[in-house]
């Protein structure tokens, strides 16, 4: 009898055993249980400074685009204002060039208008000289081959000066002009009312728009 209740508490020991050992086997560490459904802390805490070093890397990557782009549009304003200023000095340059040229034509011709002037001024005197030998010539002369070669000598030297723009000044019938006309003397006359020429003395002469020589008159008073 005592052997049977002994082995009975043996087979009680032993199944009670062997529920505590499938109860180790089946339900795992409550530490291991804990890391499997929850988030790993050490590796939480290394994703979490990934983050914020790769947020740096970005803000450093802007900074620096940002940076590089006002450098750029610096240098490119002041590349601006440069090529303004250098347009700014070549249309001076070429304006006071422009200046220059049209000062240096005006110069040029009124040079050449003062030569050709004090040219015309010496020719004058041989054309009065002409004009007083035709006047000279007898009636009875005036188709004789001297007489004919000197008016076609006249006529040439008289076609000459009116190719360069040399014109007589009318003078008799004309009213008196101080800028034209050089008054010497009063002419009674009946044909002509005051102040109007009545006889020219010496022809008076213009070169394009001024006078080269006045005409020498007599004015009606």
């Amino acid at each position: 009898m005592a052997i049977d209740i002994k082995d009975e508490f043996d087979e009680k020991a032993a199944e009670q055993l062997q529920e505590e050992m499938e109860q180790n086997e089946i339900q795992p560490d409550a530490d291991t249980v804990e890391t499997q459904d929850g988030e790993d802390p050490i590796a939480g805490d290394t994703e979490e400074t990934g983050e914020e070093e790769e947020s740096k890397e970005d803000d450093k990557a802007a900074k620096k685009s940002k940076k590089s782009r006002f450098k750029a549009d610096k240098k490119q304003d002041a590349l601006n204002e440069k090529i303004a200023e250098l347009e700014d000095k070549v249309k001076r340059q070429m304006a006071e060039f422009d200046n220059f040229r049209k000062r240096t034509d005006k110069e040029k011709n009124a040079m050449f208008e003062t030569g050709a002037k004090s040219v015309i001024e010496k020719i004058l005197p041989v054309v009065d000289n002409f004009e007083r030998g035709l006047a000279s010539i007898p009636e009875e002369e005036k188709g004789t081959p001297f007489a004919e070669g000197m008016e076609m000598i006249y006529k040439q030297l008289i076609g000459e000066l009116e190719k360069m723009d040399v014109r007589p000044i009318p003078a008799v019938g004309e009213e008196f002009d101080p800028n034209l006309h050089n008054a010497v003397m009063q002419v009674e006359s009946d044909e002509y009312e005051s102040g109007v020429i009545a006889q020219e003395l010496q022809k008076g002469y213009t070169y394009r728009d001024s006078v080269v020589r006045h005409s020498m008159v007599g004015v009606v008073p």
